[in-house]
């Protein structure tokens, strides 16, 4: 079995080798793109055509899941949706091996990545996202995860708790009481409200958006799972006062030429936002061996880190029932760090440029 800090290995002799492995003849230029949860690059094969490149972490996905999302960045790409679709081999492969390590191929796109969605495209952005959960609903995901909390959100609890993260056994409790009654809210909405889960994107926020000059595009499918769709709109979508509440509608005048919607599904938002910190917390301590982790959240693990998220779930669960009174821990809440309303455990579970 590879270790999980085996991308140790990818030197540049690897990662020309690889390329070498499936026909194509470098030149030496490899350069580094921004990425936590996989490795990517831009290499340059000859006659100066540049490609970027994914090499998978191992173990995460299993190679009929990376499938699963190749298939459907292929369905999308035959209704002329504008996402990337992986380069195919001879023999129509677009997932392969070098020395244990799957990797793909990817065509460059250039483009500007989105900071601020402008008004005037927020009708085409909702048509395009409504385009892409139209193919979504179309068949099921045979391999890929589902946004429930038995198999998602439940596990990435049970690993916090079970790597003994939280020292403090009495923040521990309220920790896993506000995460219980976020995913209790989850499960009462899904229910009462009868949503249903469909193919997804499963990670669109803005860094995933490019836009050139063919339109937007949404890029990096890696988290593709079954879900409700309500998980693509809340990072992508502003969500407050009057102005924002217009800029949603102007969406979602888009969104539903292609796709169904109801409003009532945005009673979803604050539980899956819940859920997101408790799998991204999840997310860093399963990937804490990974020599890169504890440089990139270096005050992860400590106490206030974890009374921080205890108060944000908190916070959400208070929106949902009055919680009970609060058990005492011997760390000062005044004085811990006030985290911004969206931060990074909101959006970027992987930095790719």
């Amino acid at each position: 079995m590879l270790s999980e800090n085996s991308f140790q290995r990818l030197d540049p002799d690897f990662l020309l080798k690889s390329m070498e492995t499936i026909g194509f003849e470098p030149t030496g230029r490899c350069i580094p793109l921004n990425s936590v949860e996989n490795r990517v690059y831009d290499i340059e094969v000859e006659g100066n055509v540049r490609y970027v490149v994914k090499y998978y972490r191992p173990h995460r996905w299993t190679k009929d899941q990376i499938q699963e999302e190749h298939n459907f960045l292929d369905e999308l790409q035959a209704q002329e949706i504008p996402v990337l679709t992986p380069i195919k081999d001879e023999s129509n492969q677009s997932i392969f091996e070098y020395d244990n390590i799957l990797f793909a191929v990817w065509p460059l796109r250039t483009g500007r990545i989105i900071e601020e969605i402008a008004e005037a495209d927020l009708v085409q952005l909702g048509r395009l996202l409504g385009r892409i959960h139209l193919v979504g609903k179309s068949k099921k995901s045979l391999y890929r995860p589902k946004l429930d909390i038995t198999h998602y959100a439940g596990l990435a609890l049970e690993l916090i708790k079970e790597g003994s993260w939280i020292q403090n056994q009495n923040l521990l409790k309220r920790y896993e009481k506000a995460a219980h009654i976020t995913f209790q809210t989850y499960e009462d909405i899904l229910k009462i409200q009868d949503i249903p889960f469909q193919r997804i994107h499963g990670d669109c926020h803005k860094g995933n958006l490019l836009y050139s000059k063919e339109g937007f595009s949404i890029l990096d499918f890696d988290d593709f799972l079954e879900g409700p769709v309500i998980q693509d709109f809340w990072m992508l979508l502003p969500f407050g006062g009057k102005k924002e509440e217009y800029e949603r509608e102007l969406f979602f005048e888009g969104y539903k030429e292609f796709s169904d919607f109801s409003h009532s599904w945005l009673k979803l938002i604050e539980p899956l936002r819940g859920i997101r910190y408790v799998h991204y917390a999840a997310w860093i301590a399963k990937r804490w061996q990974d020599p890169s982790f504890p440089n990139l959240f270096p005050h992860f693990g400590t106490e206030e880190y974890w009374l921080n998220e205890t108060l944000d779930l908190e916070k959400m669960g208070n929106s949902f029932e009055m919680l009970d009174e609060k058990d005492e821990v011997t760390i000062d809440e005044k004085t811990s760090s006030k985290k911004e309303e969206l931060s990074n455990k909101d959006f970027f579970w992987d930095w790719e440029g």
